[in-house]
């Protein structure tokens, strides 16, 4: 979640600019093509703050959270290809590892994963820390290495992901300094590593992260203008403990979307990949909740 001193300063802006830079072509030449864009109201979901989205292989359903401990799941229904509909499901709330609804600052939900078998993993901010949820009922505790304890208190663990050997991957907002790459957590058998790190370029940070079936790392990045956000997508081309590769799938002007906090990669049915993303509205009425969608072009 971005600062909350930021919204209200940037709240007037936000509704000045929106309507003349909404809808302005990408900053740069793009892998990714745009699919479409839809608006999901807040009447619908009773929510806000989306900051973390998981989809089926199909792309069908979905699992989305709340920075406010909510977490919602539900189907997506397609147009010639595009989000025409969002139909809720079930709603809840996340609890701690004794049953109880997580309230206050340690609530702040960022990062969501889904391993094979169910198993959802979650990383708030703040107490920074990995929870895993068999059943939503109560949460059990992650290992916690000193790494994390150190982590700037706004800017956590963001982004987490689930690569196709299972194995969870966790990546901070901030990585300490301007020069410095972002660390990458994974943990595998009952512990913490960190594998790699990713490059830190452009005054993006990261948001959200997941990986296609290939095992190739996908990116979603944010920069804060003071006028509204950019998005970015880097696609990472791994060899288990090292990166061979990357590309810029996708980055977007000012405004052109709103606040993209979740990233879900999926396969479509011509064998495509689909970036899907949820945006975090920061509780704003400037502000809206969108799901956002484009298409890998293969080369």
């Amino acid at each position: 979640m971005i600062l909350k001193s930021l919204r209200k300063a940037s709240a007037f802006a936000l509704a000045f600019v929106t309507a003349s830079v909404l809808g302005l072509p990408a900053a740069a030449p793009e892998k990714a093509q745009f699919v479409g864009s839809y608006k999901w109201k807040r009447a619908d979901h009773k929510l806000g703050g989306f900051s973390g989205i998981e989809l089926s292989s199909d792309g069908k359903s979905f699992t989305a959270i709340s920075d406010q401990a909510g977490i919602v799941s539900g189907t997506l229904h397609r147009d010639n290809g595009r989000i025409s509909d969002v139909v809720t499901e079930q709603k809840g709330h996340l609890r701690d590892e004794r049953g109880r609804k997580l309230r206050g600052k340690y609530s702040d939900a960022e990062g969501l994963a889904v391993r094979s078998d169910g198993r959802i993993f979650v990383s708030f901010e703040h107490q920074h820390r990995v929870w895993a949820y068999l059943t939503l009922k109560a949460a059990a505790w992650l290992p916690r290495p000193k790494q994390f304890k150190a982590l700037q208190p706004n800017s956590g663990l963001e982004a987490l992901a689930v690569d196709p050997k299972d194995r969870l991957y966790a990546i901070p907002e901030r990585s300490g300094k301007l020069t410095r790459p972002f660390p990458v957590w994974r943990y595998a058998k009952g512990k913490w590593t960190q594998p790699f790190a990713l490059r830190r370029e452009g005054g993006f940070l990261p948001v959200g992260a997941d990986f296609d079936a290939e095992g190739n790392l996908y990116l979603l990045e944010r920069a804060f203008t003071g006028f509204g956000f950019k998005s970015r997508v880097r696609r990472f081309f791994l060899n288990d403990d090292a990166i061979t590769a990357e590309e810029t799938l996708l980055e977007t002007a000012i405004l052109q979307h709103d606040n993209l906090e979740g990233l879900s990669v999926w396969k479509d049915a011509e064998g495509d990949i689909r970036l899907t993303m949820i945006s975090d509205d920061n509780f704003n009425d400037f502000q809206r909740t969108e799901f956002v969608e484009y298409r890998v072009t293969r080369r």
